[in-house]
């Protein structure tokens, strides 16, 4: 039989660095979830993946087990990863703080496929590129 769920949430964590600090101790502890046994298995599923921040996905059954889902870095984070930059801009439609190179956006776009509502490289390009003009970066057509 099919265990019943109690609640899904959604976490952004730095790759290998899950702790039961908030914001993951806090938001599990209220549904009962074993912190620890979260935070170690997080941990060792990213830990090759560098200093990314992975969103997971957590969904936790009435009798607080667990599973998740871990997904590609948030399109922000790979920008300024590709770009050096340390954050957008503040005004994005005045200052620019950077540019994409058509590369750039179809590389990122490659890497985040599996997260994205498209198959078509061209559309998940015009995403990425859509993300980078929220932050101040122009893209090359």
């Amino acid at each position: 039989m099919a265990k019943k769920i109690k609640s899904i949430v959604k976490l952004q964590i730095p790759a290998g660095k899950a702790n039961p600090a908030p914001p993951v101790g806090s938001v599990l502890g209220q549904n009962g979830v074993n912190i620890m046994d979260f935070c170690k298995e997080f941990n060792e599923r990213t830990k090759e993946m560098g200093d990314a921040v992975i969103p997971a996905v957590i969904t936790i059954f009435e009798d607080r087990s667990f599973t998740f889902i871990t997904k590609q870095p948030p399109v922000t984070d790979m920008i300024k990863k590709a770009l050096k930059l340390e954050k957008g801009s503040g005004t994005p439609n005045k200052q620019k703080v950077g540019k994409l190179s058509r590369a750039q956006a179809e590389e990122i776009a490659r890497a985040k496929m599996s997260d994205l509502n498209t198959e078509d490289i061209d559309r998940a390009v015009k995403i990425i590129a859509g993300s980078a003009r929220q932050m101040g970066v122009e893209v090359e057509k």
